[in-house]
């Protein structure tokens, strides 16, 4: 187990400038887990107050409305950092959590006291970490003006090209990226209603520029996409 945490802390780039002695004393104070599709991972109510550092897979942030149906509010790729600085703790956040959207997702952690010490101790990664989350901030800021200054269409069209390009593959102008997620999970993260979602991605389908089904999702010609 220490060997699998090593090498996971080690190839992270947070952490790429430490030496080897200090990456073994990161894998005495960090927990390690693997989860599975639709497992969830973690609770905003939880006692214990944790940084997690996502390995492999993807996973939601998720809320439940007064309905009790999920509201995704982000998603958190590999290589994400998330828990004490993505979910809330204020009043009525309560039903705030992380779930595992592929089948096998891979995560480290920190409470929150020991990643601070971390912080404290090696300002060069005090300086990345400052960094992400600038860099959280303004994707955050650049998703509430998408939401004033674009129209659903080309909110849902944007979204649709950087998840393919995240994980997906490119060949011949082509995209091909493993589906998932929901039209519910599309209209969440876009600011829209399913319904909405549903009637452009069949729009978008009779005009060839996007095959959407459970399983994946084709762009033909990703320069065309719009």
């Amino acid at each position: 187990m220490e060997t699998i945490k090593y090498w996971y802390l080690r190839n992270h780039e947070l952490f790429a400038q430490m030496n080897e002695a200090e990456i073994k004393g990161l894998c005495v104070i960090t927990g390690f887990r693997k989860a599975h599709k639709n497992e969830i991972i973690y609770f905003a109510h939880e006692p214990v107050r944790r940084i997690y550092l996502l390995k492999k897979g993807i996973i939601k942030i998720v809320s439940g409305d007064e309905e009790g149906n999920e509201v995704i509010k982000e998603i958190i790729q590999q290589g994400d950092l998330f828990g004490e600085i993505t979910l809330s703790r204020t009043a009525g956040n309560e039903s705030e959590y992380a779930k595992a959207i592929t089948d096998e997702v891979i995560i480290c952690s920190f409470t929150l006291n020991d990643f601070e010490q971390v912080l404290e101790k090696n300002p060069a990664i005090s300086l990345k970490y400052t960094k992400r989350m600038g860099d959280k901030l303004k994707a955050l800021e650049n998703r509430y003006a998408n939401l004033i200054f674009k129209d659903v269409r080309t909110r849902l069209v944007d979204y649709l090209k950087a998840f393919a390009q995240t994980h997906g593959k490119l060949e011949n102008n082509q995209l091909t990226v493993k589906n998932y997620l929901t039209h519910q999970d599309l209209a969440s993260l876009t600011g829209s209603t399913r319904q909405t979602v549903t009637s452009i991605l069949n729009q978008l389908e009779k005009e060839n520029k996007l095959f959407y089904s459970r399983s994946q999702i084709i762009i033909p010609n990703v320069e065309s996409f719009h």
